[in-house]
């Protein structure tokens, strides 16, 4: 009996090794730095790497990486009960033009979808919330603004009684907007609505897998689960 074929290693065609290549991406995507900043950190480090690199790295890996985050993630949350989502848009200029990011938050602050349109209706409300509730589950209680998309969207779905709206009922996930715009400058903005779309996503499950609610937890504690996520983040697609 033939013996299982071991799935070829994504680095593979790379003169890198797989650690220096896991690190660009975690440094370019989790923290606001721009391709150069990161060029000059790793030549600091001995690792003499062109920004050209940096970018090649994080377009073919990044979407890699976070599809293994949330494949994890998403296992572990669907059993998930009394389940609370925040929804939001939220602007970003593309060349000039706006449009708009529509982002998923859980009550623990945890980023479940992101989806770029061009338009703010409820044809996109409706798609990016059946995207979410396919991928996730179905909440006990989705928490909006009092944008009217948004009802007309949770009609279709046959989930109006689950809305909430208050003044400052989404403030959760008017917070969770902040680390992204914070990347968002360091990056000079978007051009092109496929890689915002990318990087949101990519962006999400990094920040989510790095999230340890520094501010509610001890010291050790704190030490204890960032340890935990930086060698679960090393043994990615090993």
């Amino acid at each position: 009996m033939p013996r299982p074929r071991k799935p070829a290693s994504p680095f593979r065609y790379f003169n890198s090794s797989p650690e220096v290549i896991r690190l660009v991406v975690l440094m370019y995507v989790h923290f606001p730095l721009s391709l150069r900043k990161v060029e000059d950190l790793l030549f600091e480090r001995g690792i003499d790497i062109c920004h050209d690199a940096v970018r090649l790295w994080w377009n073919r890996f990044g979407p890699l990486f976070a599809g293994e985050v949330r494949r994890q993630r998403v296992s572990r949350m669907r059993g998930f009960r009394h389940w609370r989502w925040h929804l939001d848009e939220m602007y970003v200029k593309l060349n000039g033009e706006m449009v708009y990011l529509w982002r998923a938050v859980d009550h623990e602050g945890e980023i479940l979808e992101s989806y770029v349109t061009k338009t703010r209706d409820k044809k996109a409300a409706f798609a990016f919330m059946k995207k979410a509730l396919k991928r996730h589950g179905s909440p006990e209680a989705i928490t909006t603004d009092g944008l009217r998309s948004y009802g007309a969207a949770l009609n279709e779905l046959g989930s109006r009684e689950k809305q909430e709206v208050g003044r400052w009922a989404n403030n959760r996930v008017e917070n969770s907007h902040l680390p992204f715009r914070r990347r968002e400058r360091a990056m000079l903005r978007f051009r092109q609505m496929r890689t915002l779309q990318k990087f949101a996503s990519v962006h999400a499950n990094v920040h989510n897998h790095f999230n340890h609610e520094r501010h509610l937890v001890d010291r050790q504690t704190y030490k204890q689960r960032r340890s935990a996520a930086l060698a679960a983040w090393q043994a990615l697609a090993s």
